[in-house]
């Protein structure tokens, strides 16, 4: 990694967050920074997530440009120079979009769940080519200097201080030791709370299903009521209401339920839970003048 870095010239630094890691990550992190100055080491109180954890390391940054990296190094460092040359064409964020990522069924499918939801809350053309794989500037994050809720999602966050997205094709390696924390569930969890927490979607969607439930009950009505006077039936009333109570009932419980999400995250914000707490941080050595090696 360090060894790419260095070829592109000016000065850098290596920010490592420590989500929380019940096992000795914490203690690796240290003894990197004790043996390099150009990291700065963080560790957070507990689990916080991916994209916390990433809210803390941008915040903490000290030069124009920031890079994100997944510690698994399925994307290749190699690649950094081909988003950096894109992000000086006048973008402002670029994203590693994997040719071929090495993930299986499970995954992929819940990956492309968190896709549609991204497309709905980023409101961005490349919202399906977003990775964990990230250049952009600096000075985006001011948009969101003041974000203070649990819940975040870094991808939405910099669609507040940009609209110059892009992508580029990267390479996309096996992981090559230990298995990712991202598992089916926990993706589609993810999704549902960019949707519920940054998107009026599935508001949208319940309206819409309204309409079409109540549709359907108009059709269901002009069935039965044409079935009892063509065929006769031998109990009057009950397929009509019948049909009507589960078509119904189910379309308000499922509105209930997006309902009760959104008062959820409503009920969340409201205790002003911090995304992130720190509980240790070894710091590199002080930087005086800012510099960045996009502009070497």
């Amino acid at each position: 990694m360090e060894e790419v870095i260095q070829t592109l010239g000016g000065d850098y630094e290596f920010i490592l967050v420590n989500d929380g890691s019940l096992d000795s990550s914490w203690d690796v992190i240290k003894t990197i920074q004790v043996k390099n100055n150009k990291v700065r080491a963080i560790n957070l109180r507990r689990n916080y997530g991916q994209h916390n954890a990433l809210l803390c390391g941008i915040r903490a940054a000290r030069f124009e440009v920031l890079i994100t990296l997944d510690d698994d190094l399925q994307h290749p460092p190699e690649e950094i120079p081909k988003l950096l040359e894109r992000l000086q064409e006048g973008y402002d964020v670029v994203y590693g979009a994997p040719l071929k990522q090495q993930h299986g069924i499970l995954r992929d499918i819940a990956s492309v769940i968190t896709k549609i939801a991204l497309k709905s809350a980023m409101g961005i053309h490349v919202a399906n080519n977003v990775s964990a794989f990230r250049v952009f500037k600096r000075d985006i994050r001011t948009a969101f200097e003041n974000y203070s809720d649990s819940f975040v999602s870094i991808d939405v966050l910099l669609t507040w201080g940009s609209t110059r997205f892009s992508a580029v094709n990267v390479r996309h390696d096996t992981r090559d030791i230990g298995t990712s924390n991202y598992s089916f569930s926990k993706l589609v969890t993810h999704a549902l709370n960019m949707m519920t927490g940054f998107s009026t979607l599935p508001l949208q969607l319940s309206t819409f299903l309204g309409f079409a439930m109540t549709g359907l009950g108009f059709v269901t009505l002009i069935w039965i009521l044409t079935r009892f006077y063509v065929e006769g039936n031998p109990v009057p009333g009950f397929p009509f209401l019948a049909c009507l109570i589960t078509i119904f009932s189910g379309a308000q419980l499922f509105s209930l339920g997006i309902i009760g999400e959104y008062l959820a995250r409503i009920h969340f914000r409201t205790m002003r839970r911090p995304p992130y707490a720190i509980s240790e941080e070894q710091n590199a050595i002080t930087i005086d003048k800012e510099e960045s090696f996009l502009n070497e």
